[in-house]
């Protein structure tokens, strides 16, 4: 049956309207710490530049048809919100419809709700504190008291976990996984001892992503959500290294009830090292995909012109809705799903 369809518009109506509390609590939030909600357009000379994340293109064309210039719908607003932060907009947030290709399964996408926010003058400890205080606003105003995924709750009210990477890797796996970084075969012998399967062709960073979905992942996010943090250097093209312990950058991660939901940083503000971070990746798509997108120049003029210290996240709505109505399926929370 058709999505449009009465009978089966109906059966999805109530999680509509629970959709709607969702994002009226997350405006409350953002609006009772004096931030400013922003809108930038999805329309973007680069799309975003994570290795693994594929954009939409569109051709711009001039009045006569002929080719004008080639533009993405973007696969996140950060670099058209970072260019406002270098302007002075203070402390944003923005709620927006966000494009990624290839991807498609009961909790992706390829058009999804993402939320952005940013703190001036803060890191990512200042980050975690709001996801902890905002998914506590958003289960009051939606009436709940637990997020439930796939038969798995997490409480917010409770105490949170809050673990670093290395903590996870030797509670949950006996791996000491900043003393391996770069170091393929010291994992692949870890997989075959914790059972996890891995190919001889296998780089450093798939066996990582492996272990952290087959044994890591699982277990995070209940009873309460876990914030999971300084993740090694190399794998957070946007964030700074830490001054305390060069081998990790300041990145983290929110889960609840075993889903990933949000992803953020303590900013990178230095334009010289943004911009090898972004060659480098964009070589390694190239290598591994034949294909790669466009650094903005104007993003990393930004940079050279004086980002303030910040600190920012991104954060999956659609999901963030799954979690407070039991929904398994991101099509069933959307009022028009894609097709």
């Amino acid at each position: 049956m058709n999505w449009w369809q009465p009978e089966s518009f109906q059966k999805r109506l109530p999680l509509l309207r629970q959709r709607g509390a969702v994002i009226r609590a997350i405006r409350a939030y953002f609006d009772s710490c004096g931030f400013h909600e922003v809108e930038t357009p999805a329309l973007q000379i680069s799309p975003g530049l994570e290795p693994h994340i594929m954009a939409f293109g569109t051709m711009l064309e001039n009045h006569d048809g002929s080719p004008r210039q080639q533009m993405y719908l973007h696969t996140s607003p950060e670099f058209a919100m970072k260019k406002l932060l270098t302007a002075g907009a203070g402390d944003i947030y923005q709620i927006c419809p966000t494009y990624r290709n290839r991807e498609e399964s009961p909790t992706h996408s390829p058009e999804f709700s993402m939320m952005e926010w940013y703190r001036t003058g803060a890191n990512y400890w200042h980050i975690m504190d709001d996801c902890v205080q905002l998914l506590r606003a958003v289960a009051s105003a939606a009436g709940i008291t637990h997020y439930r995924h796939k038969g798995r709750t997490s409480n917010p009210f409770a105490i949170w976990q809050v673990i670093s990477v290395a903590e996870a890797f030797w509670q949950y796996c006996k791996i000491d996984i900043l003393g391996s970084v770069g170091d393929a075969a010291a994992l692949h012998e870890h997989c075959a001892r914790i059972g996890v399967r891995t190919d001889s062709g296998d780089a450093w960073d798939d066996i990582f992503f492996r272990i952290m979905g087959e044994k890591i992942e699982p277990m995070l996010g209940s009873p309460a959500p876990t914030l999971l943090y300084d993740y090694p250097a190399h794998m957070a093209a946007l964030s700074r290294v830490k001054a305390a312990d060069t081998r990790v950058a300041e990145r983290v991660e929110m889960y609840v009830a075993g889903l990933e939901l949000a992803n953020g940083f303590s900013e990178l503000t230095d334009a010289a090292v943004q911009n090898a971070r972004f060659v480098a990746d964009m070589d390694f798509k190239e290598q591994t995909y034949g294909f790669r997108y466009p650094i903005d120049a104007d993003f990393i003029a930004a940079l050279e012109f004086g980002m303030p210290e910040c600190s920012g996240i991104a954060l999956g709505v659609d999901r963030l809705v799954m979690l407070a109505t039991g929904a398994d399926d991101i099509h069933d929370i959307r009022w028009a799903p894609v097709i």
